[in-house]
């Protein structure tokens, strides 16, 4: 009978915020959550890149690596054709990571656990990609659904194939950060959640010795939620460098 109230997939529900305004404008506490990343980013770095230390303290430090992390990748990764794009993929990475965080705060909401916001960051990607090849490639893009050295005869067969393929990208993209988004929530939901039937099974003496072992579980858990948010955010990114390596190489 305990099992049954515990409700791991009620975290994800969406609810109106503000009172009529929001029902009215159907604003719930995930795009709430979205307009404070989008707000927390910049602040974070101007805060910490504002004085511009010659020697700089901690906080500036910690930004300038993660600077010159995303930096590096965009340049190992596009070349020195991704300068062009380092503004909007350091925003992307940075939106992602702090999104992903910022839901594992009491009482928040994590917006990268519903598939229709990963879905928009992807085809957002996609959409990039494909402007960006067209531009650079101009009609000869097309020819890429065609591969080189195969029989003309098999293009019917070869060319479905390759769109079909290149469609999968934005779908591949988003599921993964959103199904790690999901699992990740769910297991510190359910772990949590046995930790409080323990006590209240066992007695609260008993039960709070007992639930020692699943509070040190939930500790590595949530430990391990904050590695995959800097994971998911850096496969994201990275899989969005590689799309625009494609883009400008001919």
């Amino acid at each position: 009978m305990a099992s049954q109230g515990i409700d791991a997939l009620g975290q994800f529900e969406l609810h109106p915020i503000f009172g009529s305004l929001g029902q009215s404008l159907k604003f719930t506490q995930s795009e709430l959550m979205m307009v404070i990343t989008a707000i927390l980013v910049p602040i974070i770095f101007y805060f910490g890149m504002r004085k511009k230390a010659i020697i700089p303290g901690r906080y500036q430090a910690a930004l300038e690596i993660f600077y010159e992390f995303v930096y590096g990748m965009v340049l190992g990764t596009i070349g020195e054709k991704g300068k062009n794009f380092f503004p909007f993929i350091f925003a992307l990475f940075f939106y992602i990571l702090i999104g992903n965080y910022i839901g594992l705060l009491p009482f928040s909401f994590a917006f990268t656990s519903h598939i229709v916001v990963t879905v928009s960051l992807a085809l957002m990607v996609f959409i990039l990609a494909i402007i960006v090849s067209i531009k650079n490639q101009g009609l000869k893009f097309f020819a890429h659904f065609m591969p080189a050295g195969a029989p003309i005869l098999m293009a019917p067969l070869l060319v479905p194939i390759e769109i079909l393929s290149y469609l999968s990208r934005p779908i591949s993209l988003s599921i993964r950060l959103f199904a790690n988004m999901v699992a990740g929530h769910v297991m510190i939901e359910m772990f949590a959640a046995f930790t409080i039937m323990l006590a209240a099974g066992l007695g609260l003496a008993l039960g709070g010795f007992l639930g020692i072992f699943p509070i040190l579980l939930n500790i590595a858990l949530f430990a391990l939620e904050l590695l995959v948010g800097a994971l998911q955010a850096y496969v994201f990114t990275i899989l969005t460098c590689m799309y625009l390596q494609e883009a400008v190489e001919h």
